[in-house]
């Protein structure tokens, strides 16, 4: 095996056993390898009706403005209108791009998503995330 080839970008894996779709980062992208990634995320989530997402992103260094616009007013919108039910993303993050997402100007809290199709939070611990998931769904099904 050949140590020097680099992490595939992302990993997909449905947990059946817990209903989450979980994508694990390999190495910050390119803002251009984003589409296709996304593409991907979709076509995952649309076969298995996945409405509840834990992302690992600590392996990535920084998030792309342009990027964080579309997801939260375009891909997230969508995906809940496409698995029928309120989308809800827990990000896992490493403790420096925690730092950098929360000071970001127009950085808002998961209970500001209240009124949207999709709730996002943010976790440096795998096992919270995954409770903030499960407490969504016993919570919210049918939202």
């Amino acid at each position: 095996m050949n140590s020097d080839l680099p992490a595939p970008l992302i990993d997909f894996a449905y947990r059946a056993d817990l209903d989450i779709l979980v994508s694990r980062w390999g190495h910050q992208p390119d803002p251009h390898e984003l589409p296709a990634v996304y593409q991907q995320m979709c076509e995952a989530a649309v076969d298995q009706q996945a409405r509840f997402w834990l992302q690992d992103i600590r392996r990535r260094t920084l998030n792309d403005p342009g990027t964080t616009e579309w997801l939260l007013n375009k891909f997230f919108p969508e995906m809940a209108r496409r698995l029928n039910g309120r989308l809800y993303v827990a990000y896992l993050v490493g403790p420096a791009l925690h730092e950098s997402i929360i000071n970001r100007p127009g950085y808002v809290s998961a209970e500001a998503y209240d009124d949207k199709p999709f709730a996002i939070s943010f976790f440096g611990d795998e096992g919270a995330a995954i409770r903030w998931l499960q407490i969504q769904q016993t919570d919210k099904v049918g939202s």
